[in-house]
């Protein structure tokens, strides 16, 4: 996936087209290997937002692109311009996998790409999203779906999660957080995770999970239970999963496999380590329980994840 387009158009919003730009265009220091083609298509110059944007190539141009990036259409009273919506069902039909940030899924929905598929656009469309389209399963509580050739985000951040999951598709967990760790964001948040959380991070030193999140990360290799969780918080464990509900959009134990997964990840990615130790390090307990984890979150067995990623992971330092 090495040639990412762009598609605009007038009447794009600025924020989620810079996000895609801002990740797809400069690779992270120290990443070894090539980075991908990025372009910007369009039919004309366009105003995106207050901006006016000249584009590198014509809409034709996404037909030969690997993935196709649609940004948020501002009004979705209005139907996206025919060109657009051809150019991007061509560019579906030709092999390119398309991904639309925001209400970009109404384009994709035009396309045709959405229907009998589940998807997911900003919390305040969804309704009009379902009604207009009554073939497309969406999903308003989710901050993107990943059908696989087609994707599609929530609104603003949602659309960074989305575009770091592209890139840890494609270059492993490893380069993804080195990309993170640039825009200086969050490395990961799960694409089921709710569009509406109380407190998406809690960074107030006062949070009832403050503490415990990162006290419970240092200790992956431990066997932690809920209960272990909640009398480390000084909770019960209903109250416990009340507050990570509110946090993250999760449950404590899934919030935990998740970290575990993510864990196994970096070091499948960055070391030579065996999966047996793999899995004792994550608290895993067996290769049999991880292999089983790891190949429903991932779609693929630690092995072929660790063949596909080991070289593309960033140096130390990157």
């Amino acid at each position: 996936m090495s040639t990412v387009a762009l598609a605009v158009t007038d009447g794009m919003l600025h924020f989620e087209l810079s996000v895609a730009y801002e990740v797809f265009d400069a690779a992270p220091v120290g990443v070894a290997g090539p980075w991908y083609d990025v372009s910007v298509c369009g039919s004309a110059a366009v105003r995106v937002g207050r901006f006016r944007l000249d584009p590198d190539h014509g809409l034709d141009q996404l037909r030969s692109a690997d993935t196709v990036i649609v940004p948020a259409w501002a009004d979705v009273d209005e139907d996206p311009p025919a060109d657009l919506v051809d150019a991007v069902r061509a560019a579906h039909e030709a092999g390119a996998r398309v991904a639309s940030l925001c209400t970009g899924a109404f384009v994709l929905a035009a396309a045709g790409l959405l229907d009998g598929r589940r998807a997911t656009t900003h919390w305040a469309h969804t309704d009009v999203l379902a009604a207009r389209y009554p073939e497309v399963e969406v999903d308003p509580d989710v901050l993107y779906v990943d059908n696989g050739s087609v994707l599609t985000s929530a609104g603003k951040a949602a659309a960074l999660d989305l575009c770091l999951h592209l890139v840890r598709l494609d270059r492993g967990s490893s380069v993804a957080n080195a990309v993170a760790r640039r825009l200086v964001v969050p490395p990961h948040r799960a694409g089921g995770q709710a569009q509406f959380v109380a407190a998406p991070v809690p960074a107030r030193d006062n949070h009832p999970l403050a503490d415990l999140l990162p006290w419970a990360v240092d200790r992956l290799d431990h066997p932690l239970t809920v209960e272990d969780l909640a009398r480390q918080a000084r909770m019960s464990s209903r109250n416990l999963g009340r507050h990570f509900r509110a946090a993250t959009g999760t449950t404590p134990l899934q919030w935990l496999l998740t970290q575990r997964i993510r864990r196994a990840q970096e070091l499948l990615e960055t070391t030579d380590t065996g999966i047996d130790t793999i899995a004792t390090a994550t608290g895993m307990g067996t290769a049999t329980t991880l292999r089983r984890h790891f190949n429903r979150t991932i779609g693929v067995p630690p092995d072929t994840y660790r063949r596909t990623f080991r070289t593309a992971s960033p140096r130390p330092g990157g």
